[in-house]
């Protein structure tokens, strides 16, 4: 999909539908809005300023809940990510009229999940369309550096992880979905997030040229011509959607689903315990872990990076007979001990419960499970949530990321063009060498070499495909809109 945000451009009726599916076929959206169900929340008055952190909205989606003894924050259960491109460097002008754009949006839904949640990213592409580009005297002035190595910005593009589909990872393939991963170059990602999904249609096709916002006559952006959409994907989450939507679409595997797990593997992974507090994860980080010299009043003071990925998930493999409940529970957290393992009947309704504790239990967790210690039949694993705990805890344990990934359905990427599973997935953290970091102890090749753990024992890798990769970006709120360009 490519679109123009052009004032003077006005939506004819098959473009407002293109915009309307949001890249979803007509049928699965008719699903999705059978299925999903509005939430219950506590009512919280608009904050009188919003939040400094863009991203910063957990106080907004209450109630936190306990489930079988673990507390899970569930989000919106709708998010649109919007990539784009830009023509050219945006003047003083057009960074006004953005301003004005994204005021007006926030102005027309409230801050809060019955409204919609805006948030806006920039990629290193757009920093090299400043003056002087990502390495000019500009840049340099304002970009956080790392405290480790001050040659480095917070801000470096994505790599191949070492379990993608790439040049550089020989010897590694996917059974299903074996494409290669592709590192994007957009200019910008806006993150949009709402209970109500036909809030992100509408924000979307005002931005393009509707003309209309939330059923008052509000003028488009007038940006001509400056940003065309390169895509659009929407992230569902709510627990039973993922499976009420398989049973609707008759997806193969739908019978050996968790009825009630909000994610299309089985599990939750809205954890309270398995995401930090905002300020964690900004360039200045709080008490327990700081990665940059940025200090309050600095230009970027309350931003972030942002990491945007999709990928395919091959849930034919995930629930073949071959994978019993207590096998996937074992992929996804540990095997020292096992989170639970399950129902007698392994696979009907996916075999045991989806809402388990996301336990830390060390950095040292992985190891022990791949030296087999005290696992499950003393076979040598790495779970994938004890693979991210060797980097993704502070020295007293609490994470420095927050996570806003879910399922989504759709074609994106599909060789045969069919509708597939996906996880959207997206972080927050404060550097882009800590999520590269966090992502190569993910996949724990280092261990499974070193203590011979077997493919097939080696967290949820074989089972995903990413093919696009990016890192963004996050300002603080007040230099959201085209960071840079009014001190160039």
């Amino acid at each position: 999909m490519l679109s123009t945000w052009n004032r003077p451009r006005i939506l004819n009726r098959r473009g407002a539908m293109r915009l309307g599916a949001l890249g979803l076929a007509a049928t699965t959206l008719s699903a999705l809005d059978t299925v999903a169900r509005a939430p219950r929340r506590l009512a919280r008055a608009a904050p009188a300023e919003l939040p400094n952190i863009q991203f910063d909205v957990s106080d907004y989606t209450a109630p936190a809940r306990t489930i079988d003894g673990t507390l899970f924050r569930f989000g919106p259960v709708y998010t649109l990510f919007v990539t784009a491109r830009l023509t050219r460097l945006p003047s003083a002008g057009d960074r006004q009229v953005f301003v004005d754009a994204l005021d007006a949006i926030e102005a027309a839904y409230p801050f809060s999940p019955d409204g919609v949640f805006t948030v806006a990213a920039y990629g290193v592409p757009y920093f090299n369309r400043l003056p002087g580009g990502i390495g000019g005297p500009l840049v340099a002035r304002h970009m956080p550096r790392l405290l480790s190595d001050r040659a480095r910005f917070a801000l470096e593009e994505a790599e191949p992880a070492p379990t993608d589909v790439a040049p550089g990872n020989p010897g590694i393939s996917k059974q299903t979905f074996n494409l290669p991963v592709v590192i994007e170059g957009n200019d910008l990602l806006l993150t949009l997030s709402s209970d109500v999904r036909a809030n992100l249609t509408d924000v979307v096709a005002w931005l393009t040229g509707s003309d209309r916002l939330n059923g008052a006559g509000v003028p488009s952006p007038a940006l001509g011509g400056l940003v065309g959409v390169t895509s659009t994907r929407l992230m569902f989450v709510q627990p039973g959607l993922p499976r009420g939507l398989a049973d609707r679409e008759a997806l193969p595997f739908a019978s050996r689903m968790n009825p009630a797990s909000p994610m299309w593997m089985g599990f939750a992974s809205q954890q309270v315990a398995s995401s930090g507090p905002a300020a964690i994860t900004t360039f200045q980080g709080n008490a327990s872990a700081r990665f940059t010299h940025t200090v309050a009043g600095d230009y970027f003071a309350g931003g972030a990076i942002q990491h945007l990925s999709h990928v395919i998930l091959d849930l034919n493999q995930w629930y073949a007979e071959s994978e019993p409940y207590a096998e996937r529970a074992q992929y996804m957290f540990r095997s020292n001990p096992s989170p639970s393992l399950g129902n007698p009947d392994q696979l009907t309704d996916g075999g045991g419960p989806a809402f388990l504790p996301d336990v830390f239990q060390g950095r040292d967790d992985a190891r022990r499970n791949a030296e087999g210690v005290k696992t499950l039949g003393g076979e040598r694993r790495i779970g994938h949530v004890a693979a991210l705990q060797r980097a993704s805890r502070a020295a007293d344990s609490t994470p420095i990321h927050i996570r806003l990934d879910g399922p989504g359905f759709d074609s994106m990427d599909v060789p045969d063009g069919s509708a597939q599973p996906k996880l959207q997935f997206s972080m927050f953290f404060p550097t882009a060498a800590f999520f590269e970091r966090m992502r190569r102890y993910q996949s724990s090749r280092d261990l499974s070499d070193a203590h011979g753990v077997a493919p097939r024992a080696s967290g949820v890798e074989r089972f995903i495909t990413t093919t696009r990769r990016q890192n963004f970006l996050v300002p603080p709120r007040a230099h959201r809109a085209f960071p840079l360009v009014e001190v160039s």
